[in-house]
């Protein structure tokens, strides 16, 4: 798996589109940073993380990161 973050671009994409997104690269990363525009995706994000166990952080404006386990946003 990779360490560094991988980017996930889910801009325009209506939920569930982003969280789902996000949850295949989660497949194959350790941690992706996902832009997503969706005023639901926040939540819908959190949601994921929340359930799959993994650290969500809002890194600003549409932009989110995620890890497994325990770690530290960029």
């Amino acid at each position: 798996m990779a360490d560094d973050p991988v980017a996930v671009n889910a801009r325009g994409m209506k939920c569930p589109w982003p969280a789902l997104r996000a949850a295949r690269a989660m497949r194959e990363a350790n941690a992706i940073i996902i832009e997503a525009d969706d005023p639901i995706a926040p939540a819908e994000l959190a949601a994921l993380a929340q359930q799959n166990q993994w650290d969500f952080t809002p890194l600003g404006d549409q932009r989110f990161f995620l890890r497994q386990g325990n770690g530290d946003a960029p």
